[in-house]
């Protein structure tokens, strides 16, 4: 039951907090233990993100015991604990309870067994217990064996845990994929068969879910693995149709449009160190997401106006899924503008200058990369710029106007879309280097736009 594992914690200040919280709920004779996926990552020799708490104490005495917190969760036996500004959950030892509603349980049944609260939780792997003061890791379940393993299984019944909360359906796809793990038999069965459950599940944490995938490792793999488990065709079907979607062999000798949207995944997260925001893995997720629907044979396979498809559809998506409309805007603007790479080469120095002076032009960059690594593997197009990028002062990029609207009604001219059509070709001259200054604006203006 109890192992003492040469485990060495990772003795930083988040991890030193935690052990205080732990010593002082000790102090008062409560039991408290640090538990879940920090004890697995502790194991595994992968430095926590963040550390959980399971302890004896209710909710009050947690509260009463430390001078920052949160009642966030109270309801459910959980208590944040706040310590020079980082947040700690600190969650009361619980019995199995029933989940009527997929997510929450009907009734919180407290327990001051250890034992009983593992035996709830989800997976084996995430159900172990460690003692800082000891440094054992207490092991109710069967963890420590499906670790070495490399096996993902539900603690109990799989069914019942995926019925208690469906999202755990999501979240055994993410553990088995990240960390490269087998799913057990009965779990992967019990995942098929319930996988149309996912729909119960508020927009919100199935995003977050999609998120944790995308942006961690073997995000292809875990997309894959979310179609054959059957989630995907549920919670994101017009991913699920790139399936099969063929795509011409001389640009794309990976394969079909999914094929391709993993290992444009899988070569961001090589890219960035994995450190891909959440805006740069659903534009890589959903950069040909109109392919299917714009799929046509004429002298070879095409997909013409699939970018300004997938970029409305995008939008779609990631609104229905709760994204913010700054997330949404950025990524449909990469969607929409990711095949204009192509044309670099030719390009005016006024269009050239535009496209890489467009706002998290390094964003498009990274999303052009990956997929070109995914395809035909040629990278010009992103050196060609590159280079441009490291000519190109921020100034010449994005030059202070000449001219302005109220220059243009003291030359006479009266406020209306004429406007913006003269700026923009004033815009485009000074890009082009053909107008220097405000003088060669104004007599521009006055020898080829009427009006004044």
């Amino acid at each position: 039951m109890k192992k003492v594992l040469n485990i060495k914690p990772f003795e930083n200040e988040i991890y030193l907090q935690a052990k205080s919280i732990i010593d002082l709920l000790r102090t008062k004779g409560f039991k408290a233990y640090i538990v879940g996926g920090s004890v697995r990552d502790m194991i595994m020799g992968i430095e926590p993100a963040e550390y959980d708490i399971c302890t004896s104490a209710r909710p009050d005495e947690i509260i009463s015991n430390f001078k920052h917190t949160l009642q966030v969760g109270v309801n459910f036996g959980v208590a944040i604990v706040l310590l020079d500004g980082i947040k700690f959950e600190v969650a009361t030892f619980r019995k199995e309870e029933n989940y009527t509603d997929g997510r929450h349980p009907d009734e919180v049944i407290y327990s001051d067994d250890e034992s009983e609260d593992v035996i709830r939780r989800d997976f084996t792997i995430n159900g172990m217990l460690y003692d800082p003061e000891n440094n054992e890791i207490i092991d109710y379940v069967n963890g420590l064996s499906d670790l070495e393993s490399k096996v993902l299984q539900t603690i109990g019944d799989p069914e019942k845990r995926f019925i208690e909360d469906r999202l755990r359906m999501m979240r055994a796809i993410r553990f088995a994929s990240r960390l490269e793990f087998e799913i057990e038999e009965n779990t992967s069965k019990a995942i098929k068969k319930l996988s149309a459950g996912i729909t119960k599940v508020s927009p919100e944490r199935v995003r977050d879910e999609i998120v944790y995938i995308l942006s961690g490792r073997n995000p292809g793999t875990g997309l894959k693995m979310l179609s054959e488990y059957r989630l995907l065709k549920h919670i994101l079907p017009e991913v699920e149709r790139m399936k099969g979607v063929e795509q011409p062999p001389e640009f794309h000798p990976e394969g079909d449009v999914f094929v391709h949207t993993c290992l444009v995944l899988d070569k961001l997260y090589e890219n960035t160190g994995g450190n891909a925001s959440t805006v740069l893995a659903f534009a890589a997720l959903l950069h040909d997401v109109g392919k299917p629907s714009t799929f046509s044979f004429t002298d070879r396979i095409r997909f013409n106006g699939h970018d300004r498809v997938g970029a409305e559809m995008a939008k779609r998506i990631c609104k229905n899924l709760k994204l913010s409309n700054k997330q949404i805007d950025r990524i449909s603007a990469l969607i929409r503008e990711h095949l204009r790479f192509k044309d670099v080469t030719n390009m005016r120095n006024s269009t050239l200058k535009r496209f890489i002076g467009m706002d998290h032009f390094d964003d498009h960059m990274e999303l052009h990369l990956a997929d070109c690594q995914a395809s035909h593997g040629m990278e010009t197009a992103y050196k060609f710029v590159s280079e441009k990028l490291l000519e190109l002062t921020e100034e010449e990029i994005k030059p202070k106007p000449l001219i302005g609207g109220d220059d243009l009604i003291k030359l006479g001219y009266k406020p209306g879309p004429i406007f913006s059509e003269i700026l923009n070709k004033v815009q485009e001259m000074q890009l082009e280097g053909i107008l220097k200054n405000k003088e060669d604006a104004l007599s521009y203006v006055s020898a080829n736009f009427s009006g004044n």
